[in-house]
């Protein structure tokens, strides 16, 4: 499963690693907008002279579509792909301001998931990323680790369109290989741990019987060779 040719080349990043979290294609925002820098978040007037939130907003769900955009109201099709939440929140206040007083805008990724194939069969979880910046150890911790057939000196990132996407191979083996530990997954990545090869249960059931048959024929026929000399 999802095997590499032997002299596969394997995707590089340019520099380090994303240390923050990007907005991708398909992810979907939870898109809230206040006026006044928010004033509206906090009612300073309750009864007891507590603060309380408030839920007076616009709020909205949206999702990014396959060329990075999405179509908010007002503002069309902007292109929000590549940027950090902060970015984002930051750049739509900006945008924003020709219609709203001090806009202040909050965003939040909702169904950011990667799909975990540990090493070993039957055992692939699907893992949601509640942190911001869930990172890679994060997320093979949350699926119980690398199984004992894993191999963690072959790790592959399956990251972008699936028709061609970008393969990263990661070595968690070594003290020098932990440092890609930290990379920041993106939503709908892939990790899979290659497995050592060895005989299914499946397949040493089905050979069993014919591996006792054969067995018993030699000893049969031994002792035949040993009785008639």
């Amino acid at each position: 499963m999802l095997k590499t040719g032997k002299n596969y080349k394997y995707s590089t990043f340019a520099t380090e690693p994303p240390s923050l979290y990007k907005i991708s294609t398909n992810d979907v925002l939870n898109f809230n907008i206040y006026s006044n820098d928010g004033f509206k978040l906090i009612d300073v007037t309750a009864a007891d002279g507590s603060a309380q939130s408030r839920s007076s907003s616009t709020s909205m769900s949206y999702k990014v579509e396959f060329d990075g955009t999405i179509k908010f109201p007002l503002l069309g099709r902007t292109a929000l792909k590549g940027m950090t939440v902060r970015e984002a929140e930051q750049f739509l206040e900006d945008k924003y301001s020709a219609f709203y007083n001090k806009p202040f805008v909050l965003l939040e990724v909702s169904n950011r998931r990667v799909i975990i194939f540990p090493g070993s069969e039957g055992t692939a979880k699907v893992v949601g990323l509640t942190n911001e910046n869930t990172t890679l150890l994060e997320a093979l911790a949350q699926a119980g680790g690398i199984s004992q057939s894993g191999k963690a000196y072959k790790i592959k990132l399956i990251r972008g369109d699936l028709k061609n996407p970008d393969v990263y191979l990661i070595d968690l083996s070594t003290i020098d290989g932990m440092k890609q530990a930290n990379l920041i997954l993106q939503a709908n990545d892939i990790i899979y741990v290659e497995p050592n090869l060895r005989l299914s249960k499946g397949i040493m059931s089905e050979i069993l019987p014919y591996l006792t048959f054969v067995t018993t024929i030699i000893i049969f026929v031994e002792f035949i060779s040993r009785t008639t000399k």
